[in-house]
């Protein structure tokens, strides 16, 4: 394993490299390449259903548009008011109270909620893969910030030595001039 990234884990998150899970090791390893953690993770998440799983969701999305209770809507009050209709000829093909309408209902009922259930647990898995993968971004971003601040802390203690190197020097040079101009006076 590369000293650097062990280096980089020890010095920023005071543990050892080993000692860290894996995708925190992942994650050093790419800060340790300058090698960027973002991704699409919808496409990837996309790329992954299957043709059924993927029929399932647009089932969801159509079953819980208003397109669909509007369609839903329209299709019932006509079913009553054609069997209104038929019933009042004495011609009854679903008399009151709509025992096949109600049979019909349940089964679209029984049908459909579980479709929903399936892409409501897809999305619950896509919210854990997106959260896992903010997680990583999120803990590269601090531990580049991290670094960062220690860069600049470095170069902030290097301009300090420098600084205190040079006024040193500089009370030297006065001294040795306060001594040159005091020094024929005594004399």
């Amino acid at each position: 394993m590369d000293q650097n990234v062990k280096g980089l884990a020890e010095r920023l998150l005071q543990t050892g490299y080993d000692d860290l899970p894996e995708r925190e090791q992942r994650i050093l390893r790419r800060i340790a390449k300058r090698v960027a953690i973002t991704e699409n993770v919808n496409e990837r998440f996309r790329e992954e259903l299957s043709l059924g799983q993927r029929l399932a969701d647009k089932v969801a999305a159509f079953g819980g548009s208003w397109t669909f209770i509007s369609l839903f809507m329209v299709i019932l009050l006509a079913w009553v008011a054609l069997n209104s209709w038929v019933l009042a000829a004495n011609k009854v093909i679903d008399p009151y109270p709509f025992v096949f309408l109600n049979l019909i209902l349940s089964m679209l009922a029984a049908i459909q909620a579980p479709v929903i259930m399936m892409s409501q647990n897809r999305q619950t898995a896509k919210d854990r893969l997106v959260a896992s993968h903010d997680y990583e971004v999120n803990l590269k971003a601090e531990l580049e910030i991290m670094s960062l601040h220690e860069k600049l802390d470095d170069l902030r203690q290097h301009q300090l030595e420098t600084i205190l190197r040079q006024q040193t020097e500089q009370i030297t040079d006065l001294r040795n001039l306060v001594r040159r101009l005091d020094g024929p006076t005594r004399d």
